[in-house]
């Protein structure tokens, strides 16, 4: 399933204007060890101020984060949504001393789709390029990594976080049992998510020395299937992304959904929900 940029654009400027800090405790984790995979990256760089490149910094987790562990660096954060740019710029400001308050901001907020962004870009001007759960999100991730790695320096990095297959598998196992009771073929809810392999090839095919991936399951509980899908929506994602009227109206599907899953992965909360979360880094070569 591939959305269009409008529609990302929306979906996120309605999540930052909500609570997306609030539920996007998986997002935070992934940041997590996305720095924690750099730390040995920092201290063997050369560069006295390398230059950064944080591409969908939604409301500036990642971009905070940044800034303490590198706070020499030249950092551009770019997102699609306005909302999203302004809690970022927000949470950076509020971080600055307040001698500063007239200081420019550290960090330069740039408003931008990131694939045209990439396309348009100046060549050999970013030593890093890093991005939390968002790649899940291009459209054409073969192309967009191609212009990524031209942008790079050589012996830069490109380091990202996503999501893997095995994410939300509960609900996909509970849609597709609801669609074959009814005699259907079942239908994807959501994004489909690469494999760490699939993303390998790609950045080997767009000319990437060198790619490593790290895999971890996470499983998170939550009261009801209802908080679950709220948590989802909330974060800018979706799981009512397919056509549902081919003999199945989307109340009896999602009822049906709701009673599978409760049925078949109970926890001690309520239901659990799996989350594969990926880290791939790849180089440049020197």
């Amino acid at each position: 399933m591939e959305y269009r940029p409008h529609t990302i654009r929306r979906r996120f400027d309605r999540s930052a204007k909500a609570s997306y800090d609030a539920h996007a405790r998986v997002q935070r984790v992934m940041a997590d060890e996305l720095v924690r995979s750099l730390a040995r990256r920092k201290q063997g760089t050369g560069e006295t101020r390398p230059h950064l490149l944080e591409i969908g910094c939604g409301t500036g987790l990642l971009t905070e984060m940044l800034l303490r562990d590198w706070p020499d660096a030249v950092i551009t954060a770019l997102d699609i949504a306005p909302a999203m740019l302004e809690a970022a710029e927000r949470r950076i400001r509020s971080k600055a001393s307040s001698t500063a308050a007239n200081q420019r901001l550290p960090v330069n907020f740039r408003l931008a789709d990131a694939e045209v962004w990439a396309a348009q870009a100046e060549l050999l001007s970013f030593d890093l390029i890093v991005s939390n759960a968002c790649f899940q999100w291009l459209a054409s991730p073969q192309e967009t990594l191609r212009h990524l790695r031209r942008r790079l320096r050589p012996g830069g990095l490109l380091t990202f976080t996503t999501f893997g297959p095995e994410t939300f598998r509960e609900l996909h196992e509970s849609f597709a049992a609801v669609y074959r009771s009814r005699g259907l073929e079942p239908q994807r809810h959501g994004l489909a998510f690469p494999s760490a392999g699939e993303w390998r090839t790609l950045l080997q095919h767009a000319g990437f020395a060198e790619a490593r991936d790290e895999s971890v399951i996470r499983t998170e509980g939550y009261t009801s299937v209802s908080e679950f899908l709220h948590s989802v929506k909330a974060t800018g994602a979706s799981a009512s992304a397919a056509d549902a009227s081919r003999g199945l109206g989307w109340r009896s599907l999602f009822a049906g959904m709701f009673r599978e899953y409760e049925k078949r992965f109970p926890a001690p909360e309520g239901i659990s929900a799996t989350y594969q979360l990926l880290l791939l880094q790849a180089e440049v070569p020197s």
